[in-house]
């Protein structure tokens, strides 16, 4: 539930993002999810031009406002303890953590490192990154191990698809 509105103490109204009063005005935004049963409304106040900018981004996005700033802030609050970890928009749409500056995703340096039995300087010889990039990211899988599992099982099972895809394919071109 997102609810905007602008006012004094217990003096909130509804406002539309088109009927805010000034580009100073302050506006606050409360949260509240229901996906989660972890999740708890909060109250924030954001400036108009924050709120203007929300808006255009959950409309170009086609995410709800709750929804945008809810990731928008886990995201931020990850980044602020993991400064080497950026997330970005893969190709199949979905959002996902990766090694600031390059374009490893967590998951892919994470299942090399598994595949080289832990071998952390091996991995970061191999790609051609700093050690310290590749223990940040092995950071990162610490903190997020259950998240970073399931990415790493659905790339996994996506290309376990496109390979039968492949498959099927080259049979009737054969």
């Amino acid at each position: 539930t997102v609810f905007f509105g602008y006012g004094g103490f217990g003096r909130s109204r509804a406002v539309g993002p088109a009927t805010v009063p000034s580009a100073s005005a302050t506006l606050c935004i409360t949260l509240s999810y229901m996906e989660s049963s972890s999740s708890a409304p909060r109250s924030f106040r954001l400036s108009a031009t924050t709120c203007s900018m929300l808006d255009q981004l959950a409309e170009s996005t086609s995410e709800s406002r709750s929804s945008l700033v809810e990731r928008m802030l886990a995201e931020a609050l990850r980044t602020e303890h993991h400064p080497l970890i950026r997330f970005r928009t893969g190709g199949s749409g979905r959002r996902e953590p990766a090694l600031i500056g390059t374009r490893h995703a967590v998951r892919q340096l994470v299942s090399q490192v598994r595949a080289a039995d832990g071998d952390v300087d091996e991995i970061a010889e191999i790609m051609e990154l700093p050690v310290a990039s590749v223990r940040a990211v092995m950071a990162y899988y610490a903190d997020f191990r259950d998240e970073i599992d399931a990415e790493i099982a659905w790339a996994t099972a996506v290309e376990a698809e496109e390979r039968a895809r492949w498959d099927r394919e080259q049979a009737v071109l054969t």
